[in-house]
């Protein structure tokens, strides 16, 4: 997903690392991040290679790759023949090196995901609700993340790092627009869930915005190469984003940048509205109510869709037309290279609705800006709960 620079480092001109590794003894900790993050990004590398890339010595690099294989962190693959000399030995990241819990907490579901050292999803729990109660969050919450340690077996549930939690900021505002009355949600106000959960779970907890951490999985487990300052529009039942600059992910002052759902754009009749009312899942669910359909479909999974096409046709010129001209007012200010699209969708659903913004975002005068590339994001579906995985994987492990 980034460009490793040759000179050792990640290339400024790709995804943000531009550092290198040091021979410092009391840098040990570091150059272990940095020989990690390399090999998730690269995958199998000789130790000539790792020492290469990441401007350690030799014997430096052997000594850190050595207690990273003696840690069980990363495996020796079969050796590479076919050269002069001897055969190179690939190392890479052991699999079931270490394991990270992601807890989503959504306005019409919870969910907790086990990823293992590769990102990959090894367990999942999940909850559908009509709104959101402290209680019955924390309840899950504690009682699933200790299952899905249990059912790892004593070999592996030593490995398990922490736990990162991925929640709406300000949970509590949104009662009205989540059609349920401000007193079932006034717990969020006056409890900590990352206080509470710390008291019955024995591992580090992160917590971080729902949209932002769609948008950090995207930087840790993507599958495209991306520029160094872009922009991720995610939507679920309410629209969100994150923002990274200079390869690294861009949180602001209270953790809640780029949440562009307030942003005013102009609908299909050129009426001012939120964006969060144009361009959510909660417009396509009460549009589904209100024509006397199941909408909780909606929520079990995107694969299970079944929405009338008049349904979605209205529901997707309306959202591209917005997300457009969110695009042209976020581009006055930031000048990112792309755009970013996710969300809680089926990806036929998605693909039709990048394409809509493209043109939709040709047929704006953008004079004076320059357009940015709009694609789909690779994470999915997925993306807020592998996203709250990741935090204490990148807390422990990686260098950002």
């Amino acid at each position: 997903m980034d460009t490793w620079d040759e000179q050792g480092g990640w290339d400024p001109n790709g995804n943000g690392l531009s550092v290198s590794g040091t021979n410092q003894t009391e840098m040990r900790e570091r150059n272990e991040r940095l020989v990690l993050t390399l090999l998730r990004r690269r995958g199998g590398l000789a130790k000539a290679e790792i020492a290469r890339l990441t401007g350690l010595s030799a014997q430096t690099a052997a000594r850190i790759i050595s207690a990273l294989e003696h840690d069980g962190l990363i495996v020796r693959g079969e050796p590479k023949r076919g050269r002069v000399g001897q055969p190179s030995i690939p190392m890479s990241l052991n699999p079931e090196g270490a394991f990270f819990q992601g807890l989503k907490v959504g306005r019409r579901s919870v969910e907790l995901v086990l990823i293992d050292f590769l990102g990959r999803i090894v367990d999942r729990e999940k909850r559908v609700y009509a709104y959101p109660d402290f209680e019955a969050v924390l309840d899950f919450a504690a009682t699933k993340c200790a299952e899905v340690v249990a059912r790892l077996g004593p070999d592996r549930r030593e490995r398990v790092s922490g736990l990162g939690i991925a929640i709406p900021f300000h949970l509590w505002s949104w009662a009205p627009k989540i059609g349920v009355s401000p007193e079932l949600m006034v717990d969020w106000k006056s409890r900590n869930i990352h206080e509470e959960l710390s008291g019955r779970i024995d591992l580090p907890i992160f917590l971080q915005n729902d949209a932002t951490s769609a948008c950090s999985a995207e930087l840790v487990f993507g599958q495209t190469d991306l520029p160094a300052n872009f922009t991720c529009f995610y939507l679920a039942f309410f629209i969100g984003g994150g923002l990274v600059l200079r390869g690294s992910l861009f949180t602001g002052s209270s953790g809640n940048a780029a949440g562009f759902g307030p942003l005013l754009v102009p609908d299909l009749e050129g009426r001012t509205r939120p964006l969060i009312d144009l361009a959510s899942l909660a417009t396509l669910e009460t549009r589904m109510i209100e024509a006397g359909l199941d909408a909780s479909q909606l929520w079990q999974s995107p694969a299970d869709w079944d929405v009338p096409d008049q349904i979605l046709e209205e529901w997707l010129a309306e959202a591209a037309n917005a997300l457009a001209y969110a695009i042209r007012s976020t581009q006055s200010t930031l000048d990112v290279e792309a755009i970013l699209l996710d969300g809680w969708l089926p990806r036929d659903v998605l693909a039709d609705l990048a394409e809509r913004v493209r043109r939709d975002v040709d047929a704006i005068d953008m004079t004076g800006m320059t357009r940015p590339h709009i694609q789909m994001g690779t994470v999915g579906p997925d993306a807020r709960p592998l996203g709250a995985a990741s935090l204490p994987l990148t807390a422990r492990y990686l260098i950002e």
